[in-house]
This record gives C-alpha cells, structure tokens and sequence, in this order.
C-alpha cells in the first residue's frame, strides 16, 4: 500500500539517526527520578521536530503536544528511567554510567529494562508522524515518563496536571521491550496483561552485641531470615489459587562487620496482585507473621517490627477489549498475522495503568515487541545458552529490528486512531475532541 510503503521508506531514511539516540541513551542511563539529561535529550529531540514541548511535569517528565485539527486525542507513552544493575554485555556503547541512589550510595546503573529503547520509539514515532501530517487529524500527546521503575511517576505527572494542562486522551498507547520474543513479532492481548504492584519496607528491631555472645543478643539477621522465609506461605497457603501473587524481597540492609550483631535490618519488598482486595490480604498477613516471629524471639511490644505500608496501590494494567481488537488487525496488516502472537498475563507490573484509572476511564493498550534474536532464543531452547532476561546484567535488545518493529507498529497504531489507517475497518465513530 502507498502509504505503508512510505512510511517504511520513512523509518528506513530515519534509522540511522535513530539508532544512534538509541545507543547514547543507553550509554547514559539515569535512575528513577533522577532522569533530568535523558529528559533534555527527549526534549530536545521534539523540540528540533517542531513540536511543542512543556519539560519538569511531574519530576523529569517531559510532554510534546502536537495538534493537527479535529480528530481524536491519542497519548503515546515511553519510559525513561534505568536501574541500579552493573551492565556486563560487553557492547561498544554499554553503559559505565555510576550514580548516588536515593540513600546517597554510589551504584552502577544500566538500561537493563529496555527504556532506552522505548525511549526512543516514542521520539522515532513523533518524527514520522509528524512527517505524515496530511495522513491524519487529530491531536497527538507524546509522554516520555519518569520514575515507572519506581511505580511513581505517572501518578506524579497526573499529579501535575498532565490531563488539565494538556489535551485529555481518548486513547493511549504504549510498548514493552520482551526478550522471550524474536525480533520482527508483537504480543497483545485484551483484558488484564500485567499485576498490580506496591512497595513495603520492614524494620526488623533487635539488641544489638558481639558476634561472639549472640545469646545476649536478640539477632535482627536471623529475625530477617525466618521472615523471608515464612511470609512465602502466604502465596501457597492463603491466597486464592484462583488469584495471582507475588512477594518479592528484593533488597536486605542490615549491619556493618561479621563479628557485629547489628540492631535492626531493614526488607525492601515489592508486593504483585490481581486486585486491591489480594493486595490488603498480603499486607495484613506479612504483618501478621512478622509480629508473631518477633515475639516468639522474646522482644517486647515496642520493639514489634515496623511495617511500613504503601500509600498507594498500583493498579493492575487492563488492555480495553475494543481497542486492543483495532490494534490487533492492524498490527496483523501490517507484520502478518504469524508475527502477532497471543500475549499470556504477565506477574510484572507497569504503572502505565495509573493513565487509565481516571474519570471517566481512558483506554489503554500496551503491547509487547520482540526483542532478540532468534537464534539466541534456539540455543536457549535447546540448553546451548541463549537469552538474557528483564532485569539482568548482560540484557541488551537487538537493535536494528527491535526498533524497527516498534516504530512501524506504534506509528500503524496511532494512524488508525487518528482517522486514517493504513487498513481501512468498519468501526463505529470515536469519541471526538478538539484538544
């Protein structure tokens, strides 16, 4: 098709320059609400393409507008923040980037979750789309978010008025970067995709004394194991099987020298569940067990663990059943429909979902991209080694194609919603907005 064919030609002319942001962000990855180059860059970039660009919403939030008449308002999310992970990929552009965290620590950071590149498709799609103008009419809302590791910076740039400072979306996209999926193929799915998700710290007192004499001690670290251990039941034992859970202890600070009994340890745990109801059961029963191993250990009432509980839930991210069907088709369109696959949910979380859970409710859809090479992901079939996961030192998408497919299928999405897609369907008239 005509328009197909030049948008191709466009991502083709445009690659280059594209892999090139894609490499210097990775290069220089920022953690959670410390993204204030990343966010310049982003800035900078949208700026150059014409676009109007308002910077610092929400922390390092940064929100191009593009307005080209009457038509749907369509938001198009990508993430910017890395994380506190040493990159070991032995790439020519990996990341040597180290950085103080939130407790003043010096820590290596790397894009190990894939936001550079997201990053980068957000800044690509905005530069096609808006060499495509007379293909669509409409206002486009391009977000590039802070702080999603953390699970707070779209709350904080709702916050900030990104719904009343800038035109209200009737739609909004977003991708993921999936490395257990070749490049060249996406993953979608309607309903529930991913869980919900809060953080919860717990302060394990004790009586601190030497290593030697741990009987006139009351040990925090032994304390700290035996509830690692015990609050694991709580999924096997007291969550529905029908439901999902996950407890995750990520993070354990406690003590300073091997012969040293410390006085309290600190558990950074993330909380996953399939609603807010299952999400108050894990508070109340991780509470419930931490206060029971502390008292069987003979500590007093005021030295009760203190469980520091979230202030806020984030929900579990919905794909709207209707548009998540558009999506569909036309990703099918335009890769063929073997490279669109199915998507099962998945126990991570995304606090994209927080764009939606507003009144009234705003469809959403995220979708998945491939993100290795096939090849690798053979040889991890047959025990030959293979892919590298999420979250991990040696993560690293396949460039050319990843970026590729995201450009073309995050570009198809947004021209369908906007009035003119490259696969003409049948469907009923969207709610319309001036912006």
């Amino acid at each position: 098709m005509p328009l197909l064919k030049r948008l191709s030609e466009i991502i083709e002319h445009d690659r280059g320059r594209l892999l090139d942001l894609y490499k210097h962000l990775h290069a220089h990855p920022e953690l959670s609400g410390q993204e204030e180059k990343t966010a310049w860059v982003v800035a900078q970039e949208l700026s150059r393409q014409g676009i109007e660009v308002t910077t610092r919403v929400g922390g390092h939030g940064v929100v191009g507008v593009v307005r080209n008449g009457q038509g749907p308002v369509v938001m198009v999310r990508g993430d910017m923040d890395a994380l506190p992970i040493e990159e070991a990929t032995g790439l020519p552009y990996r990341s040597t980037v180290r950085s103080r965290n939130e407790r003043g620590e010096e820590v290596p950071v790397m894009h190990a979750c894939g936001h550079d590149m997201h990053t980068a498709i957000l800044v690509g799609t905005a530069g096609l789309l808006m060499k495509l103008k007379g293909e669509w009419g409409g206002t486009l809302l391009l977000v590039a978010q802070p702080a999603e590791e953390a699970l707070g910076g779209a709350q904080k740039m709702l916050a900030d008025g990104l719904y009343s400072r800038f035109p209200r979306p009737d739609f909004a996209l977003s991708l993921h970067v999936k490395p257990e999926l070749p490049v060249g193929k996406v993953a979608l799915s309607p309903g529930y995709i991913m869980l919900g998700a809060e953080v919860l710290d717990i302060i394990i007192h004790g009586r601190g004394g030497h290593g030697a004499s741990p009987h006139k001690a009351k040990d925090p670290v032994v304390l700290a194991a035996q509830i690692i251990l015990a609050i694991q039941t709580i999924i096997s034992r007291e969550i529905d099987p029908a439901e999902k859970a996950v407890i995750t202890v990520g993070a354990i600070h406690g003590g300073s020298l091997p012969n040293i009994i410390p006085d309290q340890v600190t558990l950074k745990l993330t909380l996953r569940s399939s609603s807010i109801e299952v999400a108050h059961q894990l508070v109340n029963a991780i509470t419930r067990i931490t206060r029971g191993i502390a008292q069987a250990a003979g500590l007093s009432d005021d030295q009760m663990p203190e469980i520091l509980a979230p202030e806020h839930f984030y929900p579990p991210l919905y794909n709207d059943p209707a548009l998540t069907d558009r999506i569909l088709r036309v990703f099918k369109d335009t890769l063929e429909a073997d490279n669109v696959i199915t998507s099962v949910p998945q126990t991570g979380s995304e606090d994209f979902s927080e764009f939606g859970m507003v009144a009234p409710p705003i469809p959403l859809v995220l979708y998945f991209i491939g993100a290795s090479d096939p090849e690798h992901l053979e040889r991890g079939a047959s025990g030959e080694g293979g892919i590298h996961l999420l979250h991990t030192p040696k993560f690293a998408p396949e460039p050319e194609m990843t970026l590729k497919t995201g450009l073309l299928t995050m570009s198809n999405a947004v021209l369908e919603l906007l009035g003119r897609s490259l696969f003409p369907l049948k469907m009923p008239q969207n709610r319309v907005s001036t912006g």
